[in-house]
């Protein structure tokens, strides 16, 4: 909301806003796919005392995951499971609702991610979640800076979602297209990274701050060229 507004406290009203698109909480099953270190797993756990189960491939992040939610007493509402989100270990049909937050740009098949996200959400689910995408009307080559930073061939675009959603049945709830705060975000991250430098040297080497800097800069560049979108979709697997 400001060009200071402490990075947490945006990133909690995503999750805020996105969970409020949701009717139904109470009693609810959740994958979180590419769930990172649970953050929302837990605000999700706590504020509507669903439960969660976090599917993700970095077992660091996992173990940390799970020692945050032992330490907020919510290890009983929440599951942490060392997988990927293109072959979710769970039954068909198993989950109420399947969230995501910025994860689907790192796997290079995303049509069998969207496949699993209908194997697994139950009739009437909901499927909420956010992704970095190139713009519908993005030049071919034009990405190429951005995606040899994460070692990526391509990035999904808000009409490849809404492709595979007709491809599966899904009704299409609501996309809110939100790109210029990829931008205000990737630049506060930029901007934190350069102030505490000295504090972050402490833990991280200065080759890796500098690497960071600058691949954030190619996102921002491309940004505010229009060559990339962000948002929050939302879609509703048939009852």
């Amino acid at each position: 909301r400001s060009d200071d507004e402490p990075i947490a406290a945006a990133s909690e009203r995503t999750v805020e806003t996105m969970a409020a698109q949701i009717g139904r909480w109470s009693g609810a099953k959740v994958a979180d796919l590419g769930a990172g270190y649970g953050g929302s797993a837990r605000w999700l756990a706590k504020r509507h005392g669903c439960s969660v189960t976090c599917i993700n491939l970095s077992e660091v992040q996992n173990e940390r995951n799970r020692r945050m939610n032992e330490e907020a007493g919510l290890s009983e509402q929440i599951e942490v499971i060392d997988a990927s989100f293109e072959k979710v270990p769970a039954g068909d049909q198993s989950f109420d609702v399947v969230w995501s937050q910025d994860s689907f740009l790192h796997s290079d098949d995303r049509e069998t991610v969207m496949d699993e996200v209908d194997r697994i959400l139950k009739p009437g689910g909901e499927f909420i979640f956010t992704d970095p995408m190139q713009a519908d009307d993005c030049p071919a080559g034009s990405l190429q800076p951005v995606l040899d930073r994460l070692h990526l061939e391509s990035l999904a675009s808000i009409g490849f979602y809404r492709q595979q959603a007709k491809r599966l049945g899904w009704t299409e709830v609501a996309v809110n297209e939100q790109t210029a705060q990829l931008v205000n975000h990737y630049t506060r991250v930029r901007q934190e990274l350069a102030t505490r430098r000295e504090e972050l040297q402490r833990s991280v080497s200065e080759q890796y701050i500098d690497r960071m800097i600058a691949g954030l800069g190619h996102w921002i560049d491309a940004g505010d060229r229009g060559l990339l979108s962000w948002g929050i979709l939302h879609f509703r697997k048939p009852a």
